[in-house]
């Protein structure tokens, strides 16, 4: 099949210039003041995309206690708070970082602040004694034991007889 604008390979066309003028204008746009810190924080949302994730915990059981730990590397102890609400257990974390940036040149002085508040709950099969609970933290690892309560077995008999 032949087409039908026929093809001259001696005949050199430039390209359209059409989109020269957007092209210089998206630019343009783009490294507007307004603009270029959106993308900043574009950029920073994307390089951590979930900055409210929660933080590793782990739940192991023991004859005697059930002993959480929870990973908060660069958190101090002040920052933690323990609730307990019948058969749960809340572990809250609130962050808060201030940056503040000066440029002497340019005579401007940015401070932006950030709160970050994460949380997580565990839940018991019985009521939790808040006086017995014990709670250590040390180098970013709390670990908190919660002792069981007490149980009474019952003594099945035998109906031989």
């Amino acid at each position: 099949m032949s087409s039908n604008f026929p093809i001259d390979p001696n005949k050199k066309e430039k390209p359209p210039q059409v989109f020269n003028g957007f092209m210089r204008s998206m630019n343009q746009f783009f490294q507007e003041k307004p603009v270029k810190n959106f993308l900043q924080q574009m950029d920073e949302f994307f390089s951590n995309p979930f900055p409210n994730m929660a933080f590793p915990v782990s739940v192991n059981e023991t004859e005697s206690a059930t002993i959480i730990k929870a990973e908060l590397p660069g958190i101090n102890k002040e920052q933690i708070q323990l609730d307990i609400f019948d058969h749960h257990l809340t572990i809250s974390v609130n962050h808060q970082e201030i940056i503040t940036e000066e440029n002497t040149q340019a005579k401007t002085f940015h401070t932006s602040q950030t709160l970050k508040k994460s949380s997580r709950t565990i839940g018991f099969p019985h009521p939790i004694d808040e006086k017995k609970i014990k709670a250590s933290y040390q180098n970013g690892l709390l670990i908190i034991k919660v002792p069981k309560p007490k149980s009474k077995k019952i003594l099945i008999e035998d109906h031989n007889a």
